[in-house]
């Protein structure tokens, strides 16, 4: 079958390409993606090429697929899965395999598989580890959001407390404690709020700060504090600096969950200084540098208990449950995203991923359209965009299941 894809094949060298896939053994399994939201990682991976972990030496003369928060339907399964897929079943794929212990994803590691890519070939691995999952929803984003979401998952259940008296950890985030999401307003500190709220291990409190006033009066929108207090939680979204004046939020005794969403050595300085004792500062943001530092107060650590985890990506449990919580209406990720785009704007929005404001960026492989944010979809002189914005407008300005048939219904392909 013949796909189009866009391809890696080094530093700075992504290519959209049409080129035919191999037939499918009796291992695996052929199918359609419909929509992947480009991640930073990818972009990571398109300015590293072969110098990245999970980019293949020979990539040059073997081009990987690029996207691995991909959603998408079965078309063909191999004799070997029969039992467990048919056609027409809708999947997303948990990228991280950990297959024989190596680092090889889709989206990275693999010539015909990743979701920047009208069809793919899931190889045998991703079955065998338990990595294709079935997805029930309604909308393909959703989907595609599954894997972001995983990953403010994991960060949750990382974050970790000591118990008295034992070497015993308490895993997961105090339950009933104070929390704080530090350069909380982008797309991926919209959805740690989101589960925060609604997930079955809730904070008493919770402080969202943000530098950026105009994108937390957004989130506050969204996501209320009206909502919150429904659901038992405290939330308040601020945009202050100063240690003091959050401190004075907990009554002076410190947070115990704090989440760093920006990998900036002033925001891992603030949040080191809000801990409680026995507080988790969970470092979620990836830096670019590998020499990225920052200073830690370790009189604390020692006389304190403070302590710090990091966390890149989710597991499959992780993924199982983001994907449970959104068939059952319990969270809603759009609000993570927003600009819609095709295949074709693929190579520009990864290479400058992270000069272009906003959320995430969703991609809708089988068509032909320019990156364009949700909030300029009124001002485009198209019946399409027109209709689109109307069916936004009385969605909270959120991109939606109505939106998403409309566009696939009548868009131009690729």
């Amino acid at each position: 079958m013949q796909t189009k894809a866009v391809r890696l094949y080094g530093k700075n060298d992504l290519r959209l390409e049409e080129f035919e896939l191999p037939a499918i053994t009796e291992h695996e399994i052929l199918a359609k993606v419909v929509s992947d939201s480009i991640c930073m990682s990818s972009h990571k991976a398109a300015i590293q090429g072969a110098d990245h972990k999970r980019v293949p030496n020979d990539v040059a003369t073997n081009p990987t697929i690029l996207g691995h928060e991909f959603c998408g339907e079965l078309i063909d399964v191999g004799a070997k899965w029969k039992h467990a897929f048919k056609t027409g079943d809708r999947f997303v794929i948990q990228p991280a395999l950990n297959y024989k212990g190596a680092l090889d994803a889709p989206g990275y590691s693999y010539r015909y598989i990743g979701g920047n890519a009208t069809y793919i070939v899931i190889p045998n691995e991703v079955m065998e580890m338990g990595c294709l999952l079935p997805y029930k929803g309604d909308g393909f984003f959703y989907g595609s959001l599954a894997e972001p979401m995983s990953c403010i998952v994991g960060g949750f259940h990382a974050s970790y407390h000591t118990t008295a008296g034992s070497y015993v950890h308490n895993m997961g985030i105090v339950e009933g404690g104070n929390m704080a999401l530090l350069a909380g307003a982008g797309p991926m500190g919209v959805g740690a709020i989101d589960y925060a709220l609604h997930c079955d291990r809730k904070p008493k409190m919770l402080v969202v700060t943000d530098i950026d006033a105009a994108r937390l009066k957004r989130v506050a929108e969204i996501l209320t504090v009206e909502e919150a207090a429904r659901c038992g939680v405290n939330l308040i979204y601020s945009n202050k600096s100063d240690p003091a004046e959050l401190l004075a939020l907990t009554n002076g005794e410190g947070y115990d969950d704090v989440f760093v969403y920006a990998p900036v050595a002033a925001v891992l300085e603030l949040a080191d200084k809000i801990l409680g004792r026995d507080g988790c500062l969970n470092f979620f943001a990836g830096p670019t540098n590998p020499a990225f530092t920052a200073p830690f107060n370790f009189y604390n650590v020692h006389y304190a208990s403070t302590h710090i985890v990091g966390t890149s990506g989710g597991n499959t449990d992780d993924m199982v449950e983001s994907l449970r919580m959104m068939e059952q209406g319990l969270i809603n990720p759009s609000a993570m995203i927003t600009h819609i785009g095709g295949l074709d704007c693929v190579i520009d929005t990864t290479m400058n991923l992270n000069k272009i404001p906003g959320g995430k960026k969703l991609i809708y492989t089988h068509i032909d359209m320019p990156l364009t944010a949700i909030e300029d979809f009124e001002k485009i002189d198209s019946p399409l965009f027109k209709k689109l914005a109307d069916i936004i407008k009385t969605n909270n300005g959120l991109w939606n299941v109505e939106a998403e048939k409309t566009l696939l219904s009548q868009a131009g392909g690729i």
